[in-house]
């Protein structure tokens, strides 16, 4: 009788640990799947200022000019060709 009641308890706590442990995971997977979002939400972040540094540096400013007024030279100097 002992041992039975003995292995009816075992049984017990072996299925509250296993039950424990599935919310375990689930909330594992649920914090990682929230942790890879807002990783993905930050490189974003960072990506956007970067590229928002170089397209306000000095040297993609005087970069564009230059390729601008080379284009204009261009355009004039096919309409004086064409006509």
């Amino acid at each position: 009788m002992r041992l039975l009641l003995a292995v009816a308890v075992l049984v017990l706590a072996f299925v509250a640990y296993t039950e424990a442990q599935e919310d375990t995971v689930e909330g594992r997977i649920t914090k990682f799947g929230h942790q890879v979002t807002e990783m993905g939400s930050n490189l974003l972040e960072r990506g956007k200022e970067v590229l928002e540094r170089a397209r306000n540096s000095e040297v993609a400013t005087a970069s564009k000019q230059f390729f601008q007024s080379g284009w204009e030279k261009l355009r004039e100097t096919w309409a004086d060709l064409t006509q």
